[in-house]
């Protein structure tokens, strides 16, 4: 996926134009194509196929398949690039121990490895894909949390999105600050080079491009839930859907 969600109009604030034929059918192409080559390769064409999403005025881009069956859309104007020397994490907010962390910093920390199904709210599915990062929870005692904290909320470097979630479930195993997917460094198109991967939940709530963890005393409702979204996305129990669970 190139942007940070996972469905929904991701054209609102953009005039709809019609795309050609040619670009449909040639989308079609690199996905299929991505079946066929190697890690490498997928990432480039992952990077290809996010950054003509990302310029498609209306949104057919995101109905078609990418590579390894993940759709792609943007609520940016672009898809945005870290590299591993600029990259930088916040933690800040309600805790006693603020901190700014690079991408070896995160590597170097203890880290879980996960392998669950990626849901997305708009009804499509990726079985069985590995995540591997730093648990949002160590983070968080790292950092000292206060008492009157209640939420976290995650900010990225696209300048756009946002989400939240509530301190109970920010502390869970299964919420991971990732680094690596199918064991493989985040690319730009999947939202490297560090993303939140909240397992249980929509893909709505791993909000790609991560750079601020900052924890507060509520919740605030992240990017697609001011368009109607659920605040509380677990897979199967929010958004009207009964899809299996993912974790």
């Amino acid at each position: 996926m190139t942007a940070n969600s996972d469905g929904g109009s991701a054209r609102r604030r953009r005039e709809d134009r019609p795309v050609g034929r040619r670009i449909i059918l040639g989308a079609l192409g690199v996905g299929a194509l991505g079946v066929a080559v190697g890690a490498p390769a997928q990432r480039r064409l992952d990077d290809t196929f996010a950054a003509v999403a990302s310029k498609d005025p209306t949104g057919l881009f995101s109905l078609l398949p990418g590579g390894g069956g993940f759709r792609f859309y943007s609520v940016a104007d672009k898809v945005p690039h870290r590299s591993a020397d600029d990259y930088r994490l916040t933690v800040d907010g309600l805790v006693d121990r603020p901190a700014s962390y690079t991408l070896d910093e995160l590597t170097a920390m203890p880290s879980t490895r996960l392998v669950r199904d990626v849901q997305c709210v708009t009804g499509w599915r990726v079985p069985q894909t590995a995540f591997t990062g730093v648990q949002l929870s160590h983070l968080l005692d790292v950092s000292g949390v206060r008492p009157d904290a209640a939420a976290v909320r995650f900010t990225c470097f696209d300048g756009v999105y946002s989400e939240s979630l509530t301190l109970e479930q920010a502390r869970r195993h299964d919420m991971l600050v990732s680094y690596k997917m199918r064991d493989e460094p985040l690319t730009a198109a999947h939202g490297g080079p560090v993303r939140l991967y909240a397992a249980p939940m929509y893909f709505y709530k791993s909000a790609k491009w991560l750079s601020g963890i900052t924890v507060t005393d509520h919740v605030q409702p992240g990017y697609w839930e001011h368009f109607g979204y659920d605040v509380d996305g677990w897979v199967g129990k929010s958004n009207g859907r009964d899809d299996a669970p993912t974790s």
